[in-house]
């Protein structure tokens, strides 16, 4: 047990350093349906700065300010399953980050403890701009894609740093499921996500990682 606590921080430590080799989602996908592995990582300075923006307007509002966890979107989440509503997430970007660098894709108890471990990690080792940067690279962004080079060359035809604005809320839209939402050819539904998104980028103006 002593050496699993102590391999887990040293390779928590290592990633905050090197870029991320390949995630146990991209093996998983690979290995159990042939998916290719559409990845390169990028720093977070050659991103357009809209991306973190879009991220942050779609999936956790508060990702600059929490300690890595949301518990007043939980106990939201909690509520609405007990009135018998339709199960949906309450994970921060800290969360999917710790899960889908460190963790194999499902549910269980187990797996949600060792989430909860790794991001507490990663929100004291990394800080919210590593944090940040890992999630733009590792996400699944659709079919075999991985992270925003990816999806701005499969889908757009250019580069991170050159997605625009609305391209980048169109990929955020896609987040909650990019093996059923494509940015490449969105639907009516993505689209009025998109501009519910633009809207939300434009009353948070800036993500600040210094916070």
């Amino acid at each position: 047990m002593l050496l699993i606590f102590v391999s887990s921080i040293a390779i928590v430590i290592l990633y905050k350093y090197i870029p991320i080799p390949v995630t146990p989602l991209m093996l998983e996908r690979r290995i159990s349906e042939g998916s290719p592995i559409n990845y390169r990582w990028t720093p977070i300075d050659k991103i357009t700065t809209d991306l973190p923006l879009a991220v942050v307007a779609s999936e956790d509002n508060l990702f600059t300010t929490h300690n890595g966890f949301d518990f007043e979107q939980i106990r939201i989440a909690q509520e609405e399953a007990r009135k018998g509503k339709r199960l949906r997430g309450a994970s921060t970007i800290s969360q999917q980050t710790a899960k889908n660098v460190f963790l194999w894709n499902g549910r269980s108890w187990v797996r949600k403890g060792l989430e909860a471990y790794f991001t507490l990690l990663i929100e004291a080792i990394w800080g919210k701009e590593r944090i940040m940067e890992v999630y733009l690279n590792c996400i699944e962004m659709g079919n075999g894609i991985y992270g925003a080079a990816a999806v701005a060359d499969k889908h757009f035809g250019t580069t991170p740093a050159k997605l625009t604005r609305a391209q980048c809320a169109l990929i955020a839209a896609t987040l909650p499921n990019p093996r059923k939402y494509s940015s490449k050819r969105p639907s009516k539904y993505m689209l009025r996500r998109q501009k519910a998104i633009l809207k939300n980028m434009k009353n948070i103006g800036r993500v600040r990682f210094d916070e």
